[in-house]
């Protein structure tokens, strides 16, 4: 009896010392006592080509992180061993770690990196740093099935305001890989700059890319450094992006702002907006601007061909057009708008708006492509093919399912993470605004005026990173950890599971991995209910 008791006891200890901090909870976790060791005698093997790339990326974590030498092969009875199950969804995966073997079974290679992942959070922190780890490699036995809740998962970097060079932007993409993000949404263009190479129309980037001067301090402080500040993305970098993004499975979405947040457009071709004569310099203070895009024939010409030319290097499915805060004071002082709109038979201005849309919304849907934009494209009635990004709390997100329209909540007050998320008084400036963890985690996208089939149009949320006050990538990372890591876990786990208290205590047990990522995040959680 003794025996028994002591061996029980021995069990119960390994299995308390068995911790998982995983970050997004997977669907179904059952603890299990040991661990599994990697030796020198482990090998990796996959049954699929398409599990080749997942296989050799853990390889080098591995091979960088001992003393002796491991790759991954075809094989079907590997110690490590990824191997093709065809019943799963495409995202989901299952991971069994025991004392002799780790089996990872997925439908497609992106069901196998998401099973990477999880397996490199369950490994020591000094995997992420690529040095050589003292000590055995050990991980903890553990049986995980795993799929996401919702198949859209984004994260947007606005680089309209300020533009960060290739290798930041390939950093950001690393970071959302690592928590199970799959859409990066690029916002390319602004009243501030416009940041991607359009061969067609060349003044877009020698003079739309470059303003004078940015503001210093708070918008109320209306101070300015005095230095030129611009960039832009070449073609073949925006290609080299796009594939480094589809190597991690995460799409990317262009966003190409029409009709407002245009000025930079206007200060190289005038001719598209309220007065051809009138000259306009790329916008240097932020805010809503009132020059905007005017719905003439020569104006979708140039879109269309902007788009063409966007569209040839973003394979994936949807185009963002924006759509956002456009002011309708020109066109409602302009003959030619008011014109138009009595020549079509509209309502007003709003709906002016609406037909804009719908004509870009035509040509892209014509180029197999579908339509995104803020919710301000639901006013004067929602283009017919378009899908809701919804930043204006979740009304818009509401209104757009109700019509049977694709949703991505994105409401400001749970994810614009350029946001404070502490007392102003300690932070680095900052929008405004007070944008806690807690307060990201507690969003949930299933709301109660939809029903249960107008909820399937809610396809997955997204947090924004707006950059009027954030110039540079380490910046960014602390406005976006880990506030973004509460995003990964709500668009991933289920709802059932979701439990702050829990999430924090995992998030706590996690950052140690997060320094050996050198991300720098803010501590600010720490302190907080």
């Amino acid at each position: 009896m003794k025996v028994i008791l002591f061996l029980l006891f021995v069990g119960f200890t390994a299995l308390a010392q068995n911790t998982y901090n995983l970050i997004p909870l997977p669907k179904e976790l059952t603890p299990a006592e040991g661990q599994f060791v990697i030796k020198k005698s482990t090998s990796i093997g996959y049954s699929h080509a398409d599990f080749a790339p997942v296989a050799s990326l853990l390889a080098e974590h591995i091979q960088h992180a001992s003393t002796f030498p491991i790759s991954a092969k075809v094989s079907t009875a590997a110690t490590i061993q990824f191997s093709q199950n065809n019943s799963l969804p495409e995202e989901a995966y299952t991971l069994q770690v025991s004392s002799k073997k780790i089996s990872i079974q997925a439908k497609t290679g992106k069901g196998a990196f998401y099973a990477l992942q999880t397996l490199l959070q369950l490994m020591p922190a000094q995997i992420y740093a690529g040095t050589q780890i003292t000590g055995a490699i050990s991980i903890p036995n553990v049986n995980i099935k795993d799929e996401p809740r919702f198949s859209y998962r984004g994260l947007m970097l606005d680089v309209g305001r300020y533009y960060f060079p290739v290798e930041s932007v390939k950093r950001f993409i690393d970071l959302m890989a690592v928590y199970k993000m799959n859409t990066f949404h690029w916002h390319l263009t602004e009243d501030q700059g416009w940041r991607i190479e359009i061969k067609k129309y060349p003044l877009l980037t020698s003079i739309s890319s470059v303003r004078k001067e940015s503001m210093l301090g708070h918008y109320r402080d209306q101070k300015y450094d005095g230095k030129p500040h611009g960039g832009f993305y070449t073609q073949e970098q925006v290609k080299d992006i796009v594939a480094y993004a589809t190597s991690k499975y995460i799409q990317v979405i262009p966003e190409i702002e029409m009709p407002g947040h245009s000025t930079a457009v206007l200060a190289a071709y005038p001719q598209f907006g309220s007065n051809g004569d009138k000259i306009l310099q790329v916008k240097t203070k932020w805010g809503v601007a009132e020059d905007v895009l005017f719905p003439r024939e020569e104006t979708f010409e140039f879109l269309e061909n902007v788009l063409t030319e966007v569209m040839a290097l973003f394979p994936g499915q949807y185009i963002h057009i924006g759509g956002d805060e456009c002011p309708k004071t020109q066109w409602k002082e302009s003959r030619f708008c008011q014109d138009l709109i009595k020549k079509l038979g509209l309502k007003d201005e709003h709906e002016l708006q609406s037909y804009f849309i719908r004509r870009i919304d035509k040509f892209v849907t014509s180029k197999g492509k579908k339509l995104l934009g803020w919710d301000e494209i639901l006013e004067g009635g929602l283009s017919p093919n378009a899908m809701v990004m919804s930043w204006r709390g979740t009304k818009g997100g509401v209104e757009a399912a109700k019509q049977n329209h694709d949703v991505v909540m994105s409401p400001n007050s749970y994810f614009y993470l350029d946001y404070y998320q502490a007392d102003p008084k300690t932070e680095p400036i900052a929008i405004g605004g007070n944008l806690t963890l807690s307060k990201c985690y507690s969003f949930e996208p299933n709301l109660p005026e939809l029903t249960a089939e107008e909820a399937k149009h809610v396809v997955g949320i997204q947090a924004n990173v707006w950059t009027e006050y954030i110039s540079n990538i380490a910046y960014a990372e602390y406005m976006t950890y880990p506030r973004a890591l509460a995003l990964s876990e709500v668009s991933w786990s289920t709802k059932e599971s979701k439990n702050y208290t829990d999430f924090k205590k995992r998030l706590t047990g996690h950052l140690p991995s997060m320094d050996a990522m050198k991300i720098n995040y803010s501590k600010a959680f720490l302190s907080q209910p």
